[in-house]
């Protein structure tokens, strides 16, 4: 009697398509994005993890109380707590190589479609991180909240801080953390926030009307801009940062680096592009005013271009 369950040796056995294999992984795993997508998932809900991590500390302490494990059981406490400040940690991490990653993303735009999509990937991750980071941080501080009641005594960190960005509290901060934020606080100072506007033109023009018309004009679309100019003693900067002065525009110079020779104006270019200014206003001048007018163009940085009316 033949078994007709038996297939030929020489017929291929059947092979599942990529879409059958697909919804077998989604109805075992759930959806998963790719690494260069952001989750669309939803983040858990507060009650529901208020509930998990009690959960979890009623679980520990009921299996360890009255056991030889009890004296250790403080300690175990503490580190499911520190699990979430450490996930909190790894995020900002993230966060830090994200933000790195959209500065070069921005200084290689060149308005090319690519480009831009590119760097809106980057912001989207940048925000899911953001958001999972004050998740991590609601984790852990419903962990130490509970440590708090098993333990008697409030959660510390070892090292670091332990800050709630979301709820802009902060229990505790170390002394190397609160020393950068005193550097950041005097740092604002000298730093003034606004719509960064960059100048540069050459030491002969002196179009004294023309430049303040320019830049009133400017400063009427955006009333809260700052200037950035190369230092230059004479010429159209110059006549810009008595403009700035007269219009109460804080203005901030980029003076050249000399040691480096013929190239320190061109770093100098650089430097001002690399604070990604909104708009650069360049006047007639020398290869310096056209070498910032292709680097902004590259970058995707609006340019007036007043060149044309002659001068050096």
């Amino acid at each position: 009697m033949s078994d007709h369950n038996d297939t030929p040796a020489d017929e291929p056995e059947p092979q599942e398509s990529q879409m059958v294999s697909l919804i077998q992984e989604m109805q075992l795993y759930g959806y998963r994005p790719f690494e260069d997508e952001p989750d669309q998932r939803p983040l858990p809900e507060s009650r529901l993890v208020d509930g998990a991590v009690a959960d979890m500390f009623d679980g520990l302490v009921s299996s360890l109380i009255d056991t030889r494990i009890e004296p250790d059981l403080e300690d175990l406490l503490w580190g499911v707590v520190n699990v979430f400040q450490r996930a909190v940690e790894r995020v900002d991490r993230e966060l830090d190589d994200n933000e790195q990653a959209q500065k070069r993303m921005q200084r290689e735009q060149d308005g090319s479609e690519v480009k831009s999509v590119e760097l809106e990937r980057t912001i989207a991750e940048g925000i899911s991180m953001i958001e999972r980071r004050d998740t991590m941080e609601y984790f852990r501080d419903a962990a130490a909240d509970q440590f708090k009641v098993h333990a008697k005594k409030p959660w510390l960190p070892r090292s670091g801080s332990k800050v709630n960005r979301k709820a802009l509290t902060a229990s505790v901060v170390s002394s190397r953390d609160f020393q950068k934020a005193r550097r950041w606080a005097d740092a604002q100072v000298l730093a003034p926030t606004g719509t960064r506007i960059a100048v540069s033109s050459g030491a002969k023009f002196n179009d004294v009307a023309f430049i303040y018309s320019v830049f009133d004009k400017i400063k009427s679309k955006f009333p809260d801009m700052v200037l950035l100019h190369g230092a230059t003693d004479t010429g159209g900067e110059r006549i810009a940062v008595c403009w700035a002065e007269s219009r109460k525009v804080p203005s901030v110079p980029y003076e050249p680096d000399w040691g480096l020779g013929r190239a320190a104006p061109f770093r100098r270019n650089d430097q001002i592009l690399e604070d990604m200014p909104v708009g650069v206003v360049i006047f007639p001048g020398t290869g310096i005013q056209g070498n910032m007018h292709d680097k902004a163009r590259s970058m995707g940085i609006k340019v007036w271009d007043f060149r044309h009316l002659g001068g050096a």
